[in-house]
């Protein structure tokens, strides 16, 4: 069996990190896309893939909602890597020499009264570790890099400054996905069911199907609606509980939510990662 895990974007990517903190014994695999990431493990050319789902400043990764429920891969972990961000130059490089720095969108956003204090311009680049390569690639003497220290060490760029991001708190969620589901119960901080379903067309079905929750005592951490096929009367809710499936106030409560329901689909049952519980 392949010893590899699967991620989108370039070597020294945030995924790639957490492909490192998380799995460090496999071999992280670079994708153009998150469809390629899934791709690779439903072939075989990957045993799991790591996809972001979240990130504490800007909200849910688009796109990823809707694949979770399509891919046929099962949620088996979850992973949190503090995004830290720094500027990235060619070898010898100082401070003073440069006028523009190159990111994804979010990350040059991120940064704004480092790079205003520095008199530096932003540029628009395709993410965060292609930019980096981009750099080094290039020979941009005059052009930084924001990126991590993962995509510094793959590219030999030198970090000029260290976590320049103005949110110090900055964390994206990860989820493992693998082919086949892993219900038994483990780690040391209790369990996390994943789940989608979609509300059968009533008054108040939403508040009813949720009320199973409330009557069992169970935390939801997580509720959150998109629309299906661009349906505005079609609507899809994905939501995370404290809990396992086997355990008798959950099977309750998903038993009442199937009732008000017209799909239910658990996606996975994971133990909850450290990371959760950082302030």
């Amino acid at each position: 069996m392949t010893n590899r895990i699967a991620f989108q974007g370039e070597p020294g990517a945030y995924s790639h990190q957490a492909c490192h903190a998380a799995r460090p014994d496999m071999e992280a695999l670079p994708c153009r896309t998150f469809e390629d990431a899934i791709d690779a493990v439903k072939s075989g050319e990957a045993a799991l893939a790591m996809l972001p789902v979240e990130n504490s400043t800007y909200g849910r990764v688009a796109d990823i909602h809707t694949l979770l429920p399509q891919s046929g891969l099962h949620i088996v972990d979850e992973a949190f890597v503090r995004v830290h961000i720094n500027l990235l130059a060619l070898p010898g490089t100082r401070l003073e020499e440069i006028t523009h720095a190159m990111s994804h969108t979010v990350l040059l956003g991120q940064c704004k009264t480092f790079l205003q204090k520095h008199g530096i311009h932003r540029i628009t680049g395709a993410d965060t570790a292609g930019s980096a390569k981009h750099v080094a690639e290039a020979g941009l003497k005059t052009t930084a890099a924001l990126a991590g220290d993962l995509a510094g060490e793959i590219y030999g760029l030198d970090v000029l400054a260290h976590h320049i991001e103005d949110n110090q708190h900055n964390t994206t969620r990860f989820l493992i996905m693998s082919p086949e589901a892993d219900l038994t119960r483990r780690g040391d901080h209790g369990m996390i069911t994943s789940f989608v379903f979609q509300v059968r067309n009533i008054p108040a079905a939403l508040y009813k199907a949720m009320g199973g929750f409330a009557t069992n005592g169970i935390n939801m951490t997580k509720l959150e609606s998109y629309m299906v096929d661009g349906n505005f009367t079609a609507t899809q809710f994905y939501a995370d509980i404290e809990g396992h499936p086997e355990d008798p106030n959950v099977r309750l409560a998903l038993d009442e939510l199937r009732y008000f329901t017209t799909n239910v689909a658990v996606l996975g049952t994971y133990p909850a990662a450290e990371g959760r519980f950082r302030e």
